[in-house]
C-alpha cells in the first residue's frame, strides 16, 4: 500500500520539487491556492490558502503518514522599516498557517508518520535584515522540538534549514548575474541551494530511512551555518 503524504504549499518551489522527488512511490495531496496543471494517478490538489483558510481533512484519507509544510515568506528589510504588520504576516503565513494545517490533520497521522517543517539559517546565524522572518522561523524550531516530544515514538517531526535557494520566492535576490554571483560566493559550497537539494532531504526525512531520527533541524545550506572560510 502507497502511504499518503500531504504537502502544504506544493504548486512551485520546494514544494513542486518534493512532489518530484517523491515520484510514484507515494499518494500525494498537494494543498495550495494554485495548481500548476500537472497529471498524474498518484496527485490530489485540495484548494487552500494556509495564510487563511482552516484546513478541511475531511477532503484526506483516514491516514496519513506524512506532513510537509511549504508556505514561507523573505522579507528583508532593516528593523526600523518593519511594522508591526509585517511581523503579523510573516507569522500568519510562516507560523500559525503551519499550525492551523497540522491542527486539522494531526488526528490523522499514523503510527511512524513524519512531520516536516521548514526554518532558516538566519534563526542559527544572525544576519541583518532578517529580524521577522527569523523571529516566525525560530518559533517553528521550538514548537517541531516540543511536538516531538509530545508525539514520540509514533509522529517524528524533524525541519530543515535552507540557506538561499533558487525559487520563485527568491527571485529579487537573485534577479542578475552580479546578485547570483554575491550569493554565490557567501557559501562555502560556491553556490545557492537548488529546489531539488531541500527536496532530496525532504524525501529522506519522510521515508523509513529516518525511522531513527527525530526533533531535529538539519541544515541543508550550503556550509554557511557552520564554515567560515574568510
Amino acid at each position: 500500500m502507497k502511504k499518503n503524504i500531504l504537502i502544504i504549499g506544493g504548486s512551485y518551489g520546494i514544494g513542486s520539487a518534493i512532489i518530484n522527488e517523491l515520484g510514484n512511490d507515494y499518494h500525494i495531496f498537494t494543498a495550495s491556492r494554485t495548481f500548476d496543471g500537472r497529471e498524474s494517478p498518484n496527485l490530489t490538489y485540495i484548494e487552500f490558502d494556509a495564510s487563511r483558510d482552516s484546513f478541511d481533512s475531511t477532503k484526506l484519507p483516514d491516514e496519513i503518514h506524512g506532513f510537509v509544510y511549504c508556505p514561507g515568506s523573505i522579507n528583508l528589510k532593516p528593523f526600523k522599516m518593519l511594522d508591526l504588520e509585517a511581523f503579523q504576516e510573516d507569522f500568519d503565513i510562516n507560523f500559525l498557517g503551519m499550525v492551523r494545517s497540522l491542527k486539522a490533520v494531526m488526528p490523522k497521522m499514523a503510527q511512524q508518520s513524519s512531520v516536516v517543517l521548514f526554518s532558516t539559517v538566519a534563526v542559527q546565524s544572525g544576519m541583518p535584515f532578517h529580524t521577522s522572518v527569523a523571529a516566525s522561523k525560530g518559533a517553528i524550531e521550538g514548537f517541531a522540538r516540543s511536538l516531538a516530544a509530545e508525539y514520540a515514538p509514533k509522529v517524528r517531526v524533524n525541519v530543515i534549514a535552507p540557506s538561499l535557494v533558487d525559487t520563485p520566492l527568491a527571485k529579487r535576490l537573485l534577479n542578475n548575474d552580479n546578485k547570483r554571483e554575491k550569493m554565490n560566493e557567501r557559501h562555502p559550497l560556491k553556490r545557492v541551494g537548488k529546489p531539488e537539494d531541500i527536496a532530496k532531504a525532504a524525501t529522506y526525512l519522510l521515508s523509513d530511512d529516518a525511522s531513527w531520527i527525530t526533533g531535529q533541524v538539519i541544515g541543508v545550506d550550503g556550509g554557511i551555518s557552520t564554515l567560515n572560510l574568510t
